[in-house]
């Protein structure tokens, strides 16, 4: 026997938004390649023939340096009932077109203050602009390739903000077992965990987009009047 519920809810959810200034340190081996042509024999048709190919090889040399940039935009989910990896799936929001907070803006919608604290969100964006400088520094290093890449990066000027962002979401109970369906309800973006059925996501999904068209018509019509 099958059941499903549908609890659909719009919501502003919080998340930590953090902008700071990489400075690594980095060491590696450089390599460059070059090429030499060499002679071999083989056998065809039972003859030995001596034929010539193109051998690549690579000098290596130590180097290091430094490596500075600026990161931002990275969102931190502020809830914990929005896991980051939930987060992710949504993604992304346009910051620039973010605005100031303002009561009105939250009329018929529910809002959540922050669960997750500033330092734990911190501690995972810094995580995630820590894997971007490695490859930023892996992309700026000279040469054809490189390898044992070492990089120590601190960051400063170190910046947040709390946002709340518009999300759709939707429970399903299947089977005794309760999915989530979110839409990022700024761009439309649709992540679930397990559809019920294919005729009831896309009558679901129609209806959002439906109700953030109209919402972006009241606006214009505000503005107009």
């Amino acid at each position: 026997h099958q059941r499903v519920e549908d609890k659909l809810q719009g919501i502003y959810l919080p998340f930590w938004s953090f902008s700071m200034l990489a400075h690594s340190e980095w060491h590696a081996q450089i390599g460059e390649y070059w090429y030499r042509t060499e002679t071999y024999t083989t056998v065809v048709n039972g003859k030995t023939v001596t034929r010539t190919r193109t051998v690549r090889e690579t000098e290596w040399w130590p180097l290091s340096g430094r490596h500075h940039e600026f990161y931002s935009g990275y969102l931190v989910s502020g809830s914990r009932g929005l896991p980051q990896r939930d987060a992710e799936r949504i993604k992304p929001f346009h910051l620039a077109a973010a605005k100031r907070y303002q009561p009105y803006f939250l009329a018929g919608w529910s809002c959540e203050e922050y669960s997750v604290e500033r330092e734990a969100a911190l501690d995972l964006c810094q995580r995630e602009f820590l894997r971007r400088e490695q490859e930023a520094v892996s992309r700026f290093l000279p040469g054809d390739t490189h390898s044992g890449l070492r990089v120590e990066t601190t960051f400063s000027h170190v910046q947040s903000d709390l946002l709340l962002l518009p999300i759709y979401i939707s429970s399903y109970r299947y089977h005794g077992k309760v999915y989530r369906f979110l839409v990022n309800g700024q761009t439309g973006s649709v992540a679930g965990d397990k559809p019920v059925s294919a005729l009831r996501i896309a009558l679901f999904v129609l209806g959002i987009v439906l109700l953030v068209v109209l919402a972006i018509l009241g606006i214009h019509l505000l503005n107009a009047s």
